[in-house]
């Protein structure tokens, strides 16, 4: 994700919603602010450009002294593979702490941080989470009868075309089917999996050779067609043709109108391009690279609007809905299309059919701290 376009983005624009993990269950605290009809002046407010950060207490932080930290710590070690200004003069320190206990790390960003609860700029606090996951398919290097539906690298002259063909017009179109002749990576066998995978920005391939051998990459995103994201789940309601969009929703829609698959898949006229990676040994148990550029840690990556958050930042996530209760450390290393404002994320829940089922239902409120170097403001 890598840049995840998070396109990858997202899987929240298509569909409800479900996320990982939580603390034992305590309720956000209510949205005062949305009754306001201006924000409140609050001394030390930094304006930002999609919102405002507002000095806040430690107390303020909901379920700040139950976290356990280790996680979370692990996450911003990756983000000092690739500092932000602020963030590195401190990445010494937070290297020398992954070896100290819950408490010592906690005291220490009692010490050296400043919480600043995030708003938008009319002063709500209270914003949207959603989830994204990794998924895990199987494929075939070569089309067969069985695997028939092709995931492509850039085609040359992508970005002289802009946009470029549409998910229809690459289907139809004899000159944009030439453009991508010899482009395949490899094939799945069901369009839909194609579409999630496209959708997500990234997912862990088991590919079959040709000569029957098996293979485990990554795919991860190269880029678009670029045109406009529409959600084929958006597209079902609007024609009132089913009440659930989640993926589960849609495929149980599309098991009754087989003859209909096609045109769900057009309705979506964006098409993803993926690069193959290689997985190792090492980080087998790590996610894909985030736009940051460092490997997303399930649980306590989120995806933000970096034109309100910059990539690197670490944040204090508070959201209680039907599906889970959060309350915890979390770091923005991650972008999407659909992540867009001040109070705003997708959250990162790994990979795998049961993360998938988390990152399909999760839809909730969500509050943010930023938690910002003392010295850096």
């Amino acid at each position: 994700m890598v840049n995840r376009f998070l396109v990858y983005a997202c899987w929240a624009l298509i569909v409800g919603t479900l996320a990982a993990c939580g603390s034992a269950p305590i309720a956000v605290p209510p949205r005062t602010e949305s009754v306001r009809s201006q924000p409140v002046d609050v001394p030390g407010t930094v304006a930002q450009s999609k919102g405002r950060w507002v000095p806040a207490a430690w107390a303020d932080l909901p379920g700040f002294a139950e976290d356990s930290l280790f996680e979370a710590w692990n996450a911003w070690l990756k983000s000092c593979e690739r500092p932000g200004g602020a963030f590195a003069p401190l990445c010494g320190d937070i290297r020398r702490l992954s070896i100290g206990s819950a408490d010592e790390q906690r005291a220490w960003m009692q010490e050296r941080l400043q919480p600043f609860r995030v708003e938008s700029q009319q002063g709500e606090a209270t914003g949207l989470l959603t989830a994204y996951y990794e998924p895990v398919l199987e494929a075939s290097r070569l089309p067969t009868a069985a695997f028939t539906v092709p995931l492509y690298q850039p085609p040359a002259g992508l970005a002289q075309r802009k946009p470029w063909y549409t998910r229809q017009e690459m289907d139809t179109l004899p000159e944009a089917q030439a453009a991508l002749r010899g482009r395949a990576i490899a094939y799945l066998a069901d369009p839909i999996d194609a579409l999630v995978l496209q959708i997500q920005g990234s997912g862990r391939i088991r590919i079959t050779q040709p000569d029957g051998s098996e293979r485990w990459v990554r795919l991860a995103y190269a880029g678009t067609n670029d045109q406009p994201y529409r959600s084929v789940g958006r597209w079902l309601l609007d024609q009132g043709l089913v009440k659930d969009a989640s993926w589960p929703g849609i495929k149980a829609w599309l098991a009754q109108n087989p003859q209909r698959q096609q045109e769900l898949l057009w309705s979506n006229p964006r098409m993803v391009f993926f690069r193959e990676e290689a997985i190792v040994a090492r980080d087998s148990s790590e996610g894909p690279r985030g736009a940051q550029g460092v490997a997303l840690t399930p649980g306590r990556s989120i995806a933000v609007d970096p034109t309100s958050i910059p990539y690197g930042t670490p944040l204090w996530l508070a959201s209680s809905g039907a599906q889970t209760t959060l309350q915890k450390l979390v770091l923005a290393q991650d972008t999407g299309n659909a992540i867009t404002g001040a109070v705003r994320a997708d959250y990162f829940v790994g990979w795998g059919a049961e993360a998938g089922e988390l990152a399909g239902r999760l839809r909730q409120p969500l509050q943010l701290w930023v938690l910002w170097p003392k010295a850096a403001r």
